[in-house]
């Protein structure tokens, strides 16, 4: 989860996540490049009174700078489309839950199993512990297996809400009349905190989502 002293993403606890890191990284270092480079010609500009007598006018310059834009563009979108596939494609999914957002909280049904459905509230804080979390602690975590594909299907029973884990490089809409789908896994375990990330009401900053990760053993336990 993200405290007061976190400036860059979140740690990954998916394979999703690590690659959107690593095509961040790969931007920001085109990104800085770029600006180095402008600054400099900038800087030079400003303090240099003399003028190149070739480059006031001419066909090859102009051609130069635009094709380097264009071979920068290339860089950033191939693993940006690479990306795009990757967040849609569904990989043989073991477990399947349904989440349905609600004015405001979430429920879950474990497809897969017989009468498994809860609803998950956000504890008051007039009833938390110590050690809780203020504004992100629920009464019912969505429990899952770590190294698991899940396939997760969201909607929503009234307006359009937003399941959102920035961990797991997730934000998928709950949209009233719609089912949308997305798979994932987590290669930890631990508990993942996340909160609805479209406006949907009065009381929008108080439907959090919680997930704990844990061994497969533990959840068939659970289950």
């Amino acid at each position: 989860m993200s405290t007061w002293k976190t400036i860059m993403l979140q740690d990954s606890t998916s394979p999703l996540m690590e690659q959107l890191n690593f095509f961040h990284d790969h931007s920001m270092m085109i990104l800085v490049i770029i600006t180095i480079l402008v600054s400099q010609m900038l800087l030079s500009m400003m303090y240099n009174k003399f003028a190149h007598r070739y480059l006031i006018e001419g066909q090859l310059i102009e051609m130069i700078w635009t094709i380097l834009p264009a071979i920068t563009l290339i860089f950033i979108a191939l693993p940006s489309l690479r990306l795009l596939y990757i967040m849609d494609e569904m990989n043989s999914p073991l477990i399947s839950i349904k989440t349905i957002g609600h004015q405001w909280y979430w429920s879950y049904e474990y497809s897969d199993y017989k009468n498994i459905n809860f609803d998950s509230y956000m504890i008051p804080i007039n009833e938390l512990k110590p050690f809780n979390f203020r504004l992100l602690e629920v009464d019912n975590r969505m429990v899952i297996p770590f190294l698991t594909n899940i396939r997760l299907i969201v909607t929503s029973a009234d307006v359009i809400h937003s399941w959102t884990i920035p961990s797991l490089g997730m934000k998928i809409d709950g949209t009233p009349g719609r089912l949308n789908q997305t798979t994932f896994s987590t290669n930890r375990t631990g508990i993942l905190f996340g909160q609805c990330s479209e406006i949907c009401g009065a009381n929008h900053s108080f439907m959090p989502i919680m997930i704990e990760s844990i061994s497969p053993k533990f959840f068939v336990n659970w289950i």
